[in-house]
């Protein structure tokens, strides 16, 4: 009896000095899963009401120099996520500044806003009366050195942020054009100046915008006006059009800029159909094939190719069912307010997925996360 005592002594000691410390040691490793930190970006997504979600995939152009009750009641009602400045809204680097801080402060938002312009150089810039312009694109290019597209890229990047802008809607990468907003006719030079400008801009911790996907250089129509083919063959477009953003967009950080979606149809990718609002083009082309990760934007939905054949709701519904994450509209706030009230009752229906626009909104949320 004494022996099978002390083999029943002998087993419990064992017993506990391996099963019982085994779970403690379990219970450890369970207790520090349990305390690894909560994605931020995850964490502020699942804070927001459906209503702020869509607020973040539009945004919109405002008229006065200041914070007045119609801006205000835009930005607290409709939650958008993003403004666009013009020369309307900019009387010199102070009332900038002082007028982007009165926004992301009546817009009581958990990040800040984009802050956007279109600062190409040359003819496209803003405020050339108090903020240097850099030189066309076109005149750029003409001087051979693509590192000075990087020299005013960073230039650039630091003016803007003086005055509160986080967002510049540049480099253009069309390749060639009418104008002087092309830095080449030759697709291997004017990847090569993008390449260089996007570099100036991450060098600067700074967002920037590829534009305008898939390529508007020959373009024969003005978007502004009306919308217009381009006849290239799927070859001829991936030779010309789409090697600068194929080029960069594999080689760059695709986390610290935009694509910008053109209005023209493209007969070889989805005929008769504006890219900003073509699944073909934005989702098939860009985001699957080409592989781009970051944030997609439309041009401005305000431009008659695309709002002369479109309701006003309708355009922003085909634009996130194309698989854009931001609508840009320029003007016309009932225009804004339609375009948001359309994505919102999309989702309400279940016509666009809750699932959909988290998507969009995380990829919105980690570049303005970095904001902070």
């Amino acid at each position: 009896m004494k022996k099978i005592f002390l083999s029943f002594l002998m087993f419990m000691f064992t017993f506990c000095t391996t099963g019982c410390f085994a779970s403690s040691d379990e219970v450890k490793v369970g207790s520090e899963i349990e305390s690894e930190p909560v994605d931020p970006i995850e964490e502020i997504l699942a804070s927001m009401t459906l209503e702020e979600k869509v607020g973040q995939m539009v945004m919109i152009g405002v008229y006065g120099l200041s914070v007045n009750d119609d801006t205000k009641n835009l930005f607290s009602k409709y939650h958008f996520g993003g403004i666009i400045f013009y020369d309307r809204n900019m009387e010199n680097k102070a009332q900038v500044k002082d007028f982007v801080d009165g926004l992301n402060s009546v817009s009581g938002q958990k990040l800040p806003l984009f802050v956007a312009l279109d600062e190409e150089g040359g003819r496209v810039a803003r405020m050339k009366h108090d903020l240097t312009a850099p030189p066309s694109q076109q005149s750029l290019g003409e001087t051979g050195n693509p590192e000075n597209a990087k020299i005013w890229a960073k230039r650039t990047a630091a003016a803007l942020r003086e005055i509160g802008v986080n967002v510049n809607f540049a480099p253009v990468a069309d390749v060639g054009g009418k104008d002087t907003r092309s830095f080449a006719d030759n697709p291997q030079i004017v990847s090569d100046f993008v390449s260089n400008a996007v570099a100036g801009y991450e060098e600067e911790n700074f967002y920037c915008c590829l534009k305008h996907f898939p390529g508007i250089g020959a373009a024969k129509i003005d978007p502004h006006k009306e919308i217009s083919s381009i006849s290239f063959s799927r070859d001829e477009l991936e030779k010309y059009d789409l090697l600068p953003f194929r080029n960069v967009i594999k080689n760059h950080d695709n986390s610290k800029f935009m694509v910008m979606i053109s209005h023209l149809s493209y007969d070889a990718l989805d005929p008769g159909k504006a890219a900003s609002l073509s699944k073909p083009i934005v989702t098939d082309l860009l985001r699957n094939d080409i592989g781009f990760t970051g944030v997609i934007i439309t041009d401005d939905l305000n431009m008659g190719a695309v709002s002369k054949h479109n309701s006003s709701k309708n355009m922003g519904v085909e634009s996130i069912k194309a698989g854009a994450d931001i609508a840009l509209l320029c003007h016309e706030p009932e225009m804004q307010k339609d375009i948001y009230s359309g994505i919102l009752e999309a989702v309400q229906k279940g016509e666009i997925s809750e699932e959909r626009i988290d998507e969009s909104v995380r990829r919105i949320l980690k570049m303005k996360f970095a904001l902070r």
